[in-house]
């Protein structure tokens, strides 16, 4: 274990009218607490976990890559408090700050062609990354293939939404990277997740976003686990009465 807890100081917020100062979640949750190597944060679209995500990782000091070119072609609309929620968080931790890596699907191939850059004229470079190029590779493999190579080492690791290119037995993988490596002590992990196959890690701590303020909640208890669980039984008959 690594980070012992967060603490959001709304008083502080800059604004209670602008994203994310404006959503009640944050106004209302002061503290979270982390007491397990792998926590989940679970939720609908829009409830803020990303964004707490993203935050708490910045607060760590945390590098979040992100295609600058990319990024400003997409932005129409300049939100000046969007990615301003750090300022206001503390965080503290059992042994002092460690290092890590913020992982986002939809911004890592730009990181893996960033490291197919710089490992053709070092490319010693691959050896940290699985021991080839991970462009080669499928979305899904060069997934599995930079977390298990990634996570083997001391750190605090922030996943966003990690199984959006996974099909369920690479989750499954991913699961099975999760417990080799929180178990040497060496890694801490924050995952914002939908998939109920990752939900599932053993003795997780489960923080629900749809509860006001941000609330532990257990597995069977998540929507996520009711819903999977009923479409299964039920194989979707409530889409398709006869």
């Amino acid at each position: 274990m690594h980070l012992k807890k967060i603490n959001i100081h709304s008083r502080r917020f800059p604004t209670k009218d602008c994203y994310p100062f404006n959503l009640e979640i944050f106004q209302k949750t002061k503290t979270l607490g982390f007491t397990q190597p792998v926590t989940f944060f679970v939720g609908e679209n829009g409830t803020g976990k990303s964004t707490l995500l993203k935050a708490v990782a910045l607060r760590c000091a945390i590098h979040i890559w992100r295609d600058e070119e990319g990024y400003e072609r997409r932005v129409y609309y300049q939100n000046q408090y969007a990615e301003e929620l750090y300022k206001y968080l503390e965080v503290e931790w059992k042994n002092g700050p460690v290092p890590g890596s913020y992982f986002d699907s939809e911004i890592f191939r730009y990181l893996a062609e960033c490291i197919d850059s710089w490992a053709k004229p070092s490319p010693k470079l691959f050896e940290y990354f699985g021991g080839d190029s991970l462009i080669s590779r499928s979305h899904g493999q060069r997934h599995i293939q930079y977390f298990d190579s990634t996570y083997r080492r001391k750190g605090l690791y922030f996943l966003d939404e990690p199984e959006n290119a996974l099909s369920p037995r690479k989750q499954i993988e991913l699961l099975r990277i999760l417990k080799d490596t929180s178990e040497t002590g060496l890694a801490q992990f924050l995952i914002v997740t939908h998939s109920p196959i990752l939900l599932s890690y053993p003795e997780a701590t489960i923080y629900n976003f749809d509860a006001l303020p941000i609330t532990e909640t257990r597995y069977e208890e998540t929507d996520y686990y009711r819903i999977y669980k009923d479409f299964l039984t039920n194989r979707g008959k409530y889409l398709w009465p006869v």
